[in-house]
């Protein structure tokens, strides 16, 4: 096997336009692609220079339900100022805690997708 990385997650969501303000306004994350086609819109977003981007998979794109992806670790140098623009924006954030392996918050997309901040802890 030679597998490399993966190239995109899959997040349904069930308002593309919504889940894009979250995702590029509040996380800061930038569109990588947006097109329209049969049956939908094709609509990825991901952190700057990131190898994996985010499918936001709305209606028809998919045999999805919005808000069942968990799991979702994104790394992150500062998590108590992210947890807190996070919290400024109106997001239910929980933590962020310590860990052996680091500081920790959860909270979830206005879809209830879950995901979680991670600062790695130095060693």
């Amino acid at each position: 096997m030679d597998i490399s990385h993966a190239s995109f997650v899959t997040l349904p969501v069930a308002d593309q336009d919504r889940a894009l303000r979250f995702y590029r306004d509040v996380l800061g994350f930038e569109v990588t692609a947006d097109v329209r086609m049969p049956p939908g819109r094709w609509l990825q977003v991901a952190p700057k220079g990131a190898q994996t981007v985010f499918t936001l998979s709305g209606p028809g794109m998919g045999d999805f339900e919005p808000g069942s992806t968990r799991g979702i670790m994104l790394l992150t140098t500062d998590v108590d100022a992210d947890c807190a623009r996070l919290t400024e924006a109106g997001t239910e954030v929980h933590g962020p805690d310590e860990h052996p392996w680091g500081r920790m918050a959860s909270f979830r997309d206005p879809d209830g997708n879950g995901l979680m901040l991670l600062t790695e802890a130095h060693q």
